[in-house]
């Protein structure tokens, strides 16, 4: 006799737990609905139900891979941010929620030219861009995969006849001057490397992770050059590790940049740093 939903689920989730997954009773329920292929919220409704064979097979396949550590949103191909579905692959780095932060901060203020630097999925750039209807903006990566990640996210959301997307080592094809720069650069010091998750470590680009450094190397790039993309009273906005800050604050302000602060995430760790250009006008 056929298990049915509830019995799979169950089963999965136990097997999850085993294998050390942090949430398994989500994962378990998350990848039920993909492998069904109906809304998460719907899994209650089928659970008395016996699995089709077709299902229980993919399913099976799905917890199998999330059993080794390969994230959910490489198994199901999307990842949420702020409120929308991104496409998302093993080449960019999985939009967090810790990100939405940044997010906040660029919508405090009017913007009307965006860039972003390592621009990755496109979460960051799509989501300025469709927050905004009268913005332009240009990402740039020095992926050729993230660049179409982010270009198929851009298409996704309809904001691609708005959005450039190039492939450039920051600011090296970036030409012009921007009223705001955004940017989640990799940060992870390479002493760092081996703390995080398998999940992580094993299955998202090293690249967008660490500069193979102590960790300041992008910041230290983007601040050398950022002065000359940045129109009068235009606005920087950082993410940034919870321990890094100050020293980014000092990069900044060594760069001729005002108003400099660090701003705090949901958990009260510093998340990112906001600066401005002298000469602030109305942009």
């Amino acid at each position: 006799m056929a298990e049915t939903a509830a019995q799979a689920m169950a089963a999965a989730t136990a097997r999850l737990r085993a294998a050390g997954v942090q949430d398994p009773a989500r994962d378990a329920r998350v990848l039920l609905a993909h492998a069904a292929r109906i809304e998460a919220s719907r899994v209650t409704l089928i659970a008395p139900e016996e699995l089709v064979p077709e299902v229980a097979e993919r399913y099976e396949q799905l917890i199998a891979l999330r059993a080794v550590r390969v994230p959910v949103s490489h198994l199901i191909g999307e990842r949420e941010f702020y409120g929308r579905r991104f496409k998302v692959s093993r080449d960019v780095l999985d939009p967090r929620p810790e990100t939405e932060i940044l997010i906040e901060a660029a919508l405090a203020e009017p913007y009307s030219r965006v860039l972003d630097l390592g621009v990755g999925s496109g979460c960051i750039l799509v989501t300025l861009l469709a927050e905004r209807q009268e913005a332009t903006g240009l990402g740039v990566d020095i992926s050729e995969a993230a660049c179409l990640q982010a270009s198929a996210n851009a298409v996704l959301h309809r904001v691609q006849a708005r959005a450039d997307i190039q492939q450039s080592d920051w600011f090296e094809g970036v030409e012009g001057q921007f009223d705001l720069i955004v940017s989640n650069p990799p940060y992870i010091a390479l002493e760092e490397m081996e703390g995080l998750s398998a999940e992580v470590r094993g299955h998202e680009p090293g690249i967008a992770l660490t500069d193979g450094g102590d960790g300041l190397g992008a910041y230290r790039r983007i601040a050398s050059q950022v002065g000359e993309h940045l129109a009068p009273g235009g606005r920087v906005l950082l993410e940034i590790g919870p321990s890094q800050g100050a020293a980014v604050s000092a990069l900044l302000e060594a760069a001729g940049l005002n108003g400099i602060a660090v701003l705090q995430d949901l958990d009260g760790r510093d998340r990112v740093v906001r600066a401005h250009s002298s000469a602030k006008s109305s942009i």
